[in-house]
């Protein structure tokens, strides 16, 4: 319609915009977390969190390692060895071994109180262990407890002195080898912590049977003397402490065939599976009406005197 004159010199020179107004780029905005750390040079977050999880995967893997070294001198230690003849002395028999002995066995270090903690149900007390305590006394130098967890509303006399009387108060920690500490609590299965920091609990009584016989040092050393105990020893735990009427009747069967003719279930030797086929007869009430040489059996086993806690339990 009409011209105007220009306000500003010609010679300057003004960039208009070709829009009303400018918005960050929403293609940058939404580009993952780990395209941006490449572009700037840095290391993705995640494969981050996947490093520091490896680290700590392989340094618990170390640990049980060492452990697991420490666990397999029981075999090739001479010192540690303990025969049937040491087993079978009863309660006067007292073999104290070094605290040097127990590092070998157990690979930690010299001089300090190795806490075995057990929680265990009242309802169904782990008889083989308390047997396996008694053997560790007469072996080590134990400081044992029991306690009751906040879980259990009411625990029978009998199961608060099932390790014996024992005054804390009147000893120091460092005037023992073990820690047995053994807690009745509201548990569906047992379970036992013996290094809180870099152990993972055991369960099951027999897992936690087979720990604190290796600390005996008396496991049969040829495979097959091994894995019959292994056997013998799930057997009575999965069939007669948990199977049913037939199940159980089936083991006595079983147990009354290998008696026939040897002494022990494994031969000569007694072993942790004599403990806990034994204590699982016991606790399903099956020894008055086991056959004969079950019967036979139970009171060697309790000639031993090592099940004197089992029968006091039981009574």
């Amino acid at each position: 319609m009409y011209q105007v004159k220009p306000v500003s010199p010609g010679d300057i020179k003004i960039n208009l915009p070709t829009c009303m107004y400018k918005l960050p780029n929403i293609h940058a905005q939404g580009m993952s977390c780990n395209e941006h750390a490449l572009q700037n040079g840095e290391m993705d977050p995640a494969l981050k969190a996947l490093e520091a999880r490896q680290d700590e995967i392989l340094k618990r893997l170390y640990d049980l390692k060492a452990t697991v070294d420490g666990l397999s001198k029981t075999v090739t230690t001479p010192d540690a060895d303990l025969d049937a003849t040491t087993l079978s002395h009863g309660p006067s028999a007292s073999v104290f071994k070094s605290t040097a002995d127990l590092d070998s066995l157990l690979g930690k270090d010299l001089g300090a109180l190795r806490d075995i903690v057990i929680n265990a149900n009242p309802a169904s007390p782990p008889l083989s262990l308390l047997v396996l305590h008694g053997l560790l006394c007469k072996q080590y130098k134990v400081l044992s407890s029991v306690h009751v967890h906040s879980s259990v509303t009411a625990v029978p006399p009998r199961l608060l002195t099932c390790l014996g009387q024992q005054h804390m108060d009147s000893y120091a920690r460092n005037h023992f080898q073990l820690g047995f500490t053994l807690i009745w609590k509201d548990v569906s299965k047992l379970q036992m912590k013996f290094d809180t920091q870099n152990m993972c609990p055991i369960e099951g009584e027999a897992n936690v049977a087979r720990f604190l016989f290796r600390l005996l040092g008396a496991e049969p050393q040829d495979p097959i003397g091994a894995t019959r105990m292994d056997c013998w020893i799930d057997t009575a735990v999965f069939q007669l402490a948990e199977g049913g009427s037939k199940e159980r009747a089936a083991v006595l069967r079983s147990l009354n065939v290998a008696l026939g003719h040897m002494p022990w279930l494994l031969g000569q030797q007694f072993s942790l599976a004599d403990i806990v086929c034994a204590c699982c007869v016991l606790q399903a009430g099956q020894s008055t009406s086991a056959p004969a040489n079950v019967q036979r059996w139970l009171k060697s086993c309790q000639n031993l005197g090592h099940f004197d806690c089992v029968y006091a339990l039981l009574q």
